[in-house]
């Protein structure tokens, strides 16, 4: 955990911050306690549900219909951040300057060996 560092768009996550990870209240650890009680009685419900061989109904689990229903529409939850543009500009812009570059160097080399006269082509009946 020492030599852990920061990513420089990302913050540290709370598990890793020493304050946050070894001096925890009793009230903190109570409240993290009864948590993880809630969510374990809950996860065994939904596997009792889910297990009972004399099931005929569909079982809504709300915590998946929310997640399916924000991975099919992410639009109008979508904001725009530094990370977000930063991202955009890196996979979307970018990739088309550097193929434009590419290409546009190649074709003038090319060019200037065609004018020289020093371009070796290979003979080809197809093109």
């Amino acid at each position: 955990m020492a030599d852990y560092r920061e990513a420089p768009l990302a913050g540290r996550p709370k598990t890793l911050d020493p304050n946050e990870y070894f001096n925890l209240s009793p009230e903190r650890r109570r409240a993290d306690e009864a948590r993880a009680a809630l969510r374990a009685n809950l996860k065994r419900q939904y596997q009792l549900q889910l297990n009972n061989p004399h099931r005929n109904e569909l079982i809504e689990d709300p915590a998946l219909t929310r997640w399916v229903y924000a991975r099919a529409n992410p639009y109008p939850h979508f904001r725009a951040t530094k990370k977000t543009s930063l991202l955009g500009a890196m996979f979307g812009v970018v990739p088309l300057f550097v193929l434009y570059y590419i290409f546009k160097t190649d074709r003038d080399n090319k060019e200037e060996k065609i004018k020289a006269g020093t371009l070796k082509r290979k003979f080809s009946l197809s093109s």
